[in-house]
Formats: C-alpha cells, structure tokens, sequence
C-alpha cells in the first residue's frame, strides 16, 4: 500500500512538474514537433536568409491600385514628419489647412509645426512638473508617480493637444519658422530634456518633504522652467510674436500687401473658425474590447495642464462609418488615427487584411479578432493621419478610403496611403468630427457622465 501510494505521489508531482516547467519529456515532445520534411527544411533555410514581409507578400493581391474615389476632399502639398514623433500635429494642422488654403486662395500652404511644438513642449513639461508638486504627498512607488517619472515629456501626441495649442497660441506659416535638424529627429533632445525634467522633479519631492509648502514648490518649478525654455531654444528656436506676411501664388508673386500679424491674429483671419476646435469636435472611437455608446475620458492625458482630457465617444463601426462619410461628402477632412503597421504594403501604399500570409509561411494561424488584439496589446493606435476620402459602392457602402500621410510626398501612393474598408474595420481606431455630423443619438451620448480610464491603460498611447 505504501509503494502504491509513493508511486502515486511521484506520478502527480511528474505530471504537475511536466504542466509548469520544460522537463526533459517534454522538450522530447516539443523536438519532434520540429522534426522537418525536405520542403520545410527548404522553407527554413529560406526564412532565416530573408525578410519574413517579403516572403509573406500574396502575389495575387499585388495588382495595380485603384485609386479612383467616388468622394475626395481636394487637398494640395504632402508634409513630411522626418524622424519624430509628430503625426498628431501634423495631422491636426494639415486638416485646418484646408480651410486656410481655401479662404487664403492658395495651393501647397503649410503652417509651421515647430512653432506649435516649441510650446507643445514647454507646456508638457509645466504639465509634468505640476503633477509631480499635485502628487508630492503618494509614495514614489506608486502607479501613477511611477507612469509620471516613465513618462515626464515625449513628443507623440492627441487631436485634443493640437486644439488646445492652437487655440491658446495661434499658428504662423511654415515659411515664417523653419524647422531645425533637432525637430526632425527629436529623439536625442527630448532624452536630455527628460533627465532634467525628472531631476527636478526629484527636487521638488525633497523639498516638499522638506515641509516647503506649495506655494515654495510652485515658484521653485516657474523658476526651474526658465532652464527648460532656454533649452526649447536652443533646440528649436525663439518662437515667433510678430512676423509680416502675404500669400504667394505658386510663382512666388505676392497675391496682396503684407500685412502685421500675431500667431492668433493669423490663425483667425486665415482659419476664420466658427467654432471651438474642442466643444464643437466630438472624437469617435472603434474599440470593442469595451461597450458601446459610452464616453469614456482618459485621465491626465492632456498637452496642457489647464487643457482638456482626452474624451471620446466608443461606437460600433457600422455607426461610426457614415459619420466620416457625411464629413468627406461636405468637404471637410477628419483627424484619423490607426494600427497604420499591421499588413501595410510599404511599396505601394495599400493597407489590406490580405496584403500578407504569415500563418502559411509559418506553419500556423493567427486566429484574433480586433477586441482580442487590443486585450491582449497586439493592436492599438500608433499613427495619425488626415483622412480625404472613401469610395462607395452602388449600395452606399465604403469599399475602400484614403488618408493623407505625414511621410513624405514619395511614400506609398504620392504620400497617400489606401485602406480597404476590411482593413478599416480591422484597425481604424479614432476620428474626430465636426459634431454636425453626427446624428442626435451621438450627441446624446454625449450627456453621460464619462468613465474615466487611467492614463497608464495602454489603449491610449500618444500617437507618433
């Protein structure tokens, strides 16, 4: 009875032991799983000489691209982010210059991106220093100081921070401030720009345990950000306060007399809004990994300390849809944000769910559906982009749209990327409307109080 009962205990620790860790069993198991045919030898020797896109690329989906749209806003000039993390101002810049090239009379204006981003970068570190005084008093270990010192400043992004920027300081032309060599490729900066913002935040910790009040420790950061502004300048330059200027025509003629401008005169005489960039937005968002018909609000994810959160209206797709297609029907572009990396075809430009075949070229599947991806952080948004088209079918139903991309006017098709409306479904994630188009049912959700997510929820990165 008792060897019975020995054998019996050393089964189940086996079999318990085989469940947790890699026995010798089991890696028998596991390497014969990997024994080969000659044709996968073949592949294998393939696949570790090459790039797995090119081999995944499905060559009966590599026809020419129908570029033809039924519904396209007109739009002139592709802008170029260089190697930083802008898209989102770029983005949101791009969309209002289709109002000022409209009402200037012009072709190919663009405003100038380091000027909003020299003060996008001033105010998020006012913003980050702020926060570190408000939360003076958790522990350092904490989550939300721990996701602060993780995160004191970067230069990714959201529609609400372009709004609030540019309602606060205006806009100029591009051609009134230049970008420089650190704007382009911002990396190497903003690592500076983060250790000195986090050195000071150490300080203002230890001076509060020091017992100053806040008071001190709010005149001891206005006084430390002296130090961050010289740094912005010197990187960036001193923003501009007054400029002269006059549209030219594409000749370069002046088309009337130069005139004296603020940022914020310029901006309302050439966007001439009618409207909040905030209150009159409304941002649509696709996840199904939560309800639908829910506001929800992204705490601490703003550009401004006195700005706005980011809130946005979670819908179906099949409700969100027809909102962007009122807005293209009206002219009127859309800040729209994606998963721009999954199954894009860099050479042509064309985001299709069928562009590649990774489960046949690795002997497997990848069976995920869009709430699985984002619950499990395979997918969510990682670009912005401003979306000028869609194409319908007999029926009214989009068969495929097109956005205008920041990369540059050579990549994919002349600095445009399309997506099939299967694609869209798959990994468009935000669009933000004119709340115009949107049917009272939205507007309605609206009213709710918002549930308020945290700003580590990794839904919510800022787009680059």
């Amino acid at each position: 009875m008792k060897v019975r009962l020995f054998l019996t205990v050393m089964l189940f620790c086996a079999t318990a032991n085989a469940q947790q860790t890699i026995t010798p069993e089991v890696l028998s198991q596991l390497e014969k799983g990997g024994e080969t045919t000659p044709a996968e030898r073949a592949l294998r020797n393939a696949i570790q000489s090459n790039s797995i896109n090119k081999m995944a690329l499905v060559g009966n989906n590599q026809q020419a691209l129908d570029t033809w749209f039924s519904i396209e806003v007109n739009n002139s000039g592709i802008s170029d982010q260089e190697s930083s993390g802008r898209c989102w101002l770029f983005t949101g810049t791009n969309v209002l210059r289709q109002r000022a090239m409209k009402n200037l009379g012009v072709e190919g204006f663009m405003f100038s991106h380091i000027y909003t981003f020299f003060y996008d970068q001033l105010e998020k570190s006012n913003l980050f220093l702020q926060s570190i005084i408000d939360t003076r008093k958790m522990n350092i270990d904490s989550q939300q100081v721990q996701w602060l010192m993780r995160n004191p400043i970067g230069d990714g992004g959201t529609y609400t921070g372009v709004a609030d920027l540019v309602m606060k300081y205006g806009l100029v032309p591009k051609d009134v401030m230049q970008e420089t060599y650190v704007s382009n490729s911002t990396s190497e900066f903003n690592g500076h720009l983060k250790r000195k913002l986090r050195e000071i935040a150490i300080n203002i910790r230890e001076k509060s345990e020091a017992g100053q009040s806040v008071k001190q420790l709010e005149a001891y950061k206005v006084e430390q950000m002296k130090t961050i502004y010289k740094m912005l300048t010197l990187a960036y330059g001193e923003p501009v306060k007054e400029f002269t200027w006059a549209p030219k025509d594409k000749k370069g003629k002046l088309l009337s007399e130069p005139k004296r401008y603020t940022p914020l005169s310029f901006y309302k005489e050439v966007c001439q809004p009618e409207e909040d960039l905030n209150a009159d937005y409304v941002m649509l968002m696709n996840d199904p990994s939560r309800p639908y018909n829910k506001v929800y609000e992204i705490d601490m994810d703003r550009h401004l300390y006195d700005g706005h959160n980011w809130l946005y209206v979670n819908l179906d797709i099949d409700d969100l849809s027809p909102i962007a297609i009122a807005s293209l029907q009206d002219s009127v572009p859309m800040y729209f944000s994606c998963d721009v990396g999954k199954q894009l075809n860099r050479a042509n430009g064309l985001l299709d769910v069928n562009n590649y075949d990774y489960g046949s070229l690795l002997g497997t599947t990848f069976g995920m559906n869009k709430k699985q991806r984002i619950q499990t952080l395979d997918s969510g948004s990682s670009h912005a982009m401003t979306l000028v088209a869609v194409d319908l079918n007999k029926e009214g139903k989009p068969t495929k749209w097109k956005v205008e991309n920041s990369w540059g006017a050579t990549y994919g098709y002349a600095g445009h990327l399309i997506m099939t409306d299967e694609w869209f479904r798959e990994y468009m994630f935000r669009l933000v409307v004119n709340k115009k188009y949107c049917p009272q049912s939205v507007l309605d959700i609206l009213k709710q109080k918002p549930t308020k997510l945290p700003a580590w929820d990794p839904m919510f990165l800022m787009e680059n």
